[in-house]
């Protein structure tokens, strides 16, 4: 599905009774490309923030007073009990000062009189529910019912989902490889839906989170009384996504006893649950990610060939964002409308400097390291302009990753890709310092991430030595 401005993710709840306040608020977002619920009682409203996601709420004083004999402050209590940053506009028929006081103690982020004007929702829309146009090229929708774009419009990025949807009918198992942050488990859960497995399970298991022990346990289940702490009998991931799919995420980071079990089960399509002896068999469909250079630990004998083999039938490389500098303005934009409402800004613009910069970036991090570095500029900057150059530091971490990444061809083509990340990774951390988290933050990968690679160069040094 191709689209511009999608307006799938982007939901405003209207709490009110009134037939002709509700019916205008939908046309004015109708109008935006915006979806707008209406619920008229404070069950409805408890149901419907339950099951979906809301990026705004409009609210009546008066809502809820017939039918839940309660005023619109106790509700937005309860809204701010469950949902403690979700923006709230209230308003009320009464122009009073005192009410609009309470209304911003209670957490509300506006105010309006009643009977309101299409010029003041426009403005609160503006602030807190933008939606500039963004091509999207596919939404992807996940088992908890919550969309997922993929944006852009690049060559690269067609032809990469064009494969998706061409491997997800069959029963092929998929290796996805790619660098970190560039939506590995998106991909795999575009493939699971296109497939004739969609209405069973889809079931993820992160292999780097877990020690083997606990990853044994997390796959094949376990009999209770299997080990201390075995209190009941746990049904493993393997045997959940009976019928579907499933996900083994960072397969590379897995130790080589686990895959020889792996290797066996997948062979075969039964196991063993920890301490038990029945054989359970298992009609699954394996797509597993990577971000690590596999050929690379093929050869080196730290990743079983035979496994490589019955896992990568087919293989799909996902773009890093330097392969899709083209997507850079429609991603941009996309969390700019993420996330302009946390600081209540209007941003019309992005800055000319920051698009050169954005470009001309090598962004080690890929899309994710962009959103959070557009997060940033969106809290900490001001006007309507969105400018990086508005936050110094951020500059500095794009220096630093680029000196980092400055490495002569010569090296590059001598290098292997883990020890280029090696080098990579420890300079990150000299120049912060020994800074784990923000050596982190300049990298674009999770803290976690950072302490297994910190980790396992020790141990490698440590076996040098010896």
């Amino acid at each position: 599905m191709t689209q511009t401005a999608n307006n799938t993710l982007y939901q405003a709840m209207i709490l009110t009774a009134d037939s002709k306040r509700a019916s205008m608020l939908l046309e004015i977002l109708a109008k935006r490309n915006l979806r707008g619920t209406v619920a008229v009682t404070l069950k409805s409203a408890k149901m419907l923030l339950d099951r979906h996601h809301w990026n705004l709420i409009f609210l009546s004083t008066e809502f809820g007073a017939v039918s839940d004999r309660k005023n619109g402050f106790e509700i937005v209590q309860h809204i701010r009990n469950e949902h403690p940053e979700m923006p709230i506009v209230m308003s009320s028929p009464t122009d009073s000062s005192e009410q609009a006081i309470k209304a911003m103690r209670f957490g509300c982020v506006d105010f309006l009189t009643e009977p309101l004007k299409p010029k003041a929702i426009d403005t609160v829309l503006d602030a807190y529910l933008p939606n500039h146009p963004t091509h999207v090229m596919e939404t992807v929708q996940s088992d908890d019912q919550g969309t997922h774009p993929i944006i852009g419009r690049s060559a690269v990025l067609k032809e990469t989902l064009q494969m998706a949807r061409s491997v997800a009918r069959t029963a092929a198992p998929v290796l996805i490889s790619g660098p970190s942050g560039t939506g590995k488990e998106l991909i795999a859960q575009l493939i699971h839906n296109h497939s004739h497995r969609c209405n069973g399970p889809f079931v993820q298991i992160n292999c780097a989170a877990l020690n083997e022990s606990l990853l044994e346990s997390e796959l094949f289940g376990h009999e209770k009384g299997a080990f201390t702490g075995a209190v009941l009998c746990h049904q493993g991931r393997l045997e959940r996504a009976h019928g579907g799919t499933i996900l083994l995420d960072e397969i590379t980071e897995t130790p080589p006893a686990f895959q020889a079990k792996l290797l066996r089960v997948l062979e075969q399509l039964h196991f063993e649950r920890v301490g038990g002896s029945e054989s359970i068999r298992t009609n699954v469909r394996v797509i597993s990610t990577t971000n690590q250079d596999i050929h690379q630990l093929v050869q080196t004998g730290r990743f079983r060939a035979d496994l490589y083999y019955r896992l990568a039938a087919v293989r799909i490389q996902i773009p890093s964002l330097l392969d899709r500098r083209d997507d850079l303005p429609d991603l941009i934009w996309w969390f700019v409308n993420q996330f302009a409402h946390e600081a209540g800004r209007v941003i019309n613009a992005v800055s000319t400097q920051t698009l050169q910069l954005f470009q001309s970036y090598h962004w080690p991090g890929n899309i994710r390291q962009l959103r959070n570095m557009v997060r940033t500029a969106i809290i900490m900057g001001r006007g309507s302009t969105l400018c990086v150059t508005q936050v110094p530091w951020l500059i500095e971490e794009m220096k630093q990753t680029s000196h980092t990444d400055r490495l002569s061809q010569t090296e590059l083509g001598q290098s292997p890709l883990q020890e280029i990340e090696r080098r990579a990774i420890l300079a990150t951390l000299t120049r912060a310092d020994g800074n784990q988290a923000q050596a982190a933050r300049v990298l674009g990968i999770s803290d976690r991430t950072l302490r297994e690679k910190v980790k396992k160069y020790r141990q490698q040094e440590c076996v040098t030595m010896a």
